[in-house]
């Protein structure tokens, strides 16, 4: 079918039940770090030879037995290994063994954004093809909702956040990271873009918002639709979430199949989770959270497939960015420095894309309301000599359910139409 399946494994810790592996014995875990999810893993410690084998030898099994195309890592930074060769090195090496002749793709979710993951084993890496990017998450959560308590407090969802994601992937990469009271991130340079795997949407985040609401629900849809085309035409690799291409209404809340006194501590535990944000720490507000043991609350999260055909101003738009990111050479080639952005307002920003044919894209985001640009001096807005930049693809066009598009580069300026996302191509004058 031409498409690629990755696993998503957890080698960073076992369940609250059904782990049996202390019975054959005590040497799978260790107390010596301290994991959030439980008991660590004996990667480095006395007799954790066999511990590694394990481990890689399930890598291999899922790539060797099922073919499957990589593996996507979960929470990287509770694997803890203070070995000269670490478990990620040997695991991405045992991957890439098993997949032979075939190539592969191993990608990982790594909250202190180490950098150190994606860089070549040579080079004292650990060879991952890519990471999951929270900031670009983030700080697109913040400018869809206004909001930013709890995680998203160091974000302020503007302009120039987007651009520099754009150009750089993450936006912390050292620098003193207020809601966790410490440095956060790494220096990105020398590592391509396909390497961050940016989302709006995923199964961590929508859990998280409490109702479990996907993100088209609260938010304006028309920036809604402008920030879904900065996020697929972005030099980054997206990722889309079950059902987020079609709009879905089901929601995606927290769900565990615990029970008895397990099942009351899953539910204790969720709602002390959720105090974090304050406007979920209200009595009102956690009498509205839903019990992740109820059968129904799992029923509730199921996709209504046919959505797609009902929802079809959605679908239509993620089907028509997709086009447009592949028919393009300037949004598809994911190369370094292809992509360069300006702050054009208070909420408004472009970003040029420099194509290998010199066929250059604009994009223009403009998330407030109708502004007349002038003068306009700023170089990544002018086109080519002898050329002039002609509308290609307009959020607000009426089939994504917009109110239409107006030209917008004139002899007095340019008209930045409001809560829309505008893409731009060079024709002769």
């Amino acid at each position: 079918a031409g498409l690629a399946v990755i696993l998503d494994v957890v080698y960073n810790h076992a369940g609250p039940t059904g782990n049996f592996l202390k019975y054959f014995s005590e040497d799978y875990f260790t107390d010596r770090y301290e994991n959030e999810w439980g008991e660590a893993i004996n990667f480095d410690g006395p007799n954790s030879a066999p511990v590694r084998e394990f481990f890689l030898s399930n890598a291999r099994y899922w790539i060797s037995e099922f073919h499957l195309d990589g593996l996507r890592l979960d929470a990287t930074q509770a694997l803890f290994d203070a070995s000269e060769n670490h478990i990620l090195t040997e695991l991405v090496e045992a991957v890439r063994q098993a997949a032979t002749p075939r190539s592969t793709i191993v990608i990982g979710e790594n909250e202190p954004q180490d950098c150190k993951l994606m860089h070549p084993a040579e080079e004292g890496g650990y060879g991952l093809d890519g990471l999951w990017n929270d900031d670009f998450h983030h700080t697109a959560m913040v400018a869809l909702t206004g909001h930013n308590e709890a995680y998203y407090a160091d974000y302020l969802g503007n302009p120039q956040e987007f651009i520099s994601g754009a150009k750089r992937g993450y936006l912390y990469q050292g620098q003193y990271y207020r809601w966790q009271k410490k440095r956060r991130g790494t220096p990105t340079r020398g590592i391509k873009p396909k390497a961050f795997i940016n989302y709006l949407q995923n199964h961590d985040q929508i859990a998280n918002s409490g109702r479990g609401w996907r993100v088209q629900r609260i938010t304006d849809p028309a920036v809604y639709r402008a920030i879904t085309a900065l996020f697929l035409l972005s030099p980054h690799t997206p990722m889309l979430f079950q059902g987020q291409e079609f709009a879905a209404s089901a929601p995606f809340t927290f769900f565990a199949d615990h029970q008895g006194e397990l099942g009351e501590k899953v539910k204790q535990g969720r709602r002390e989770f959720l105090h974090q944000f304050p406007s979920l720490a209200s009595e009102a507000m956690q009498a509205q959270l839903p019990d992740p043991t109820d059968p129904q609350v799992f029923a509730s999260c199921k996709l209504d497939l046919s959505e797609r055909a009902r929802h079809h101003g959605t679908y239509a738009l993620h089907q028509d960015l997709l086009h447009l990111r592949r028919a393009h050479a300037a949004f598809n080639s994911q190369e370094s420095g292809a992509v360069d952005g300006a702050v054009l307002g208070d909420r408004a920003l472009v970003l040029r894309f420099f194509a290998p044919d010199s066929k250059d894209r604009l994009l223009l985001i403009n998330l407030g309301m109708d502004t007349m640009l002038g003068p306009v001096p700023e170089p990544l807005l002018a086109s080519a000599p002898g050329t002039t930049w002609q509308v290609l693809w307009s959020s607000e066009d009426p089939r994504y359910g917009g109110i239409g598009t107006v030209p917008v580069e004139n002899e007095s300026g340019w008209l930045l139409i409001g809560k829309s996302a505008v893409v731009f191509g060079e024709v002769p004058e």
